[in-house]
């Protein structure tokens, strides 16, 4: 199966983005209230565990199954993300996205055409990583943004 560069990329992306923060610029929060580079750190970890992983591996086991979503605002809270490690949070994504990588990878074209229900509508599994390279789109953006604030603000 096709898996596209940019997916790999992203723990590059966020792991650099987080090794040249300070603690201030860690836990600033984004332009309109996004997260911040420790909460970025924290939700892309555990939607790529609980959410993208799980998703893939029932769709490669089961005959249409129906996904779960992630909230990502309250796991945030529930796990008071502004608290954790921000460097640490970004290794354990950089680790799991790696398994995601691995596992897509290792599979025939056939078997991105299988099916789930997710969200009310049917998704393939080509559709699946679609939408996981435009969540990382997302969050690239808003890292990005989050890096523009100059130093002090």
């Amino acid at each position: 199966m096709h898996v596209p560069d940019s997916l790999a990329a992203m723990p590059r992306f966020l792991e650099e983005a987080v090794a040249s923060a300070d603690a201030r610029a860690l836990a600033r929060r984004g332009p309109g209230g996004t997260f911040s580079l420790t909460e970025q750190a924290c939700h892309l970890r555990d939607l790529e565990r609980e959410g993208y992983l799980v998703r893939v591996r029932r769709i490669l086991a089961e005959d249409s199954p129906v996904l779960e979503g992630f909230d990502g605002d309250a796991v945030a809270r529930e796990r008071d993300y502004p608290a954790q490690d921000a460097k640490r949070a970004a290794r354990e994504f950089a680790a799991a996205r790696c398994e995601l990588l691995a596992l897509l990878a290792s599979l025939e074209a056939p078997q991105a055409t299988r099916t789930a229900l997710f969200d009310g509508r049917t998704i393939t599994l080509a559709g699946l990583v679609a939408m996981i390279e435009e969540h990382d789109r997302g969050h690239r953006e808003e890292i990005a943004a989050l890096a523009a604030i100059p130093a002090g603000a």
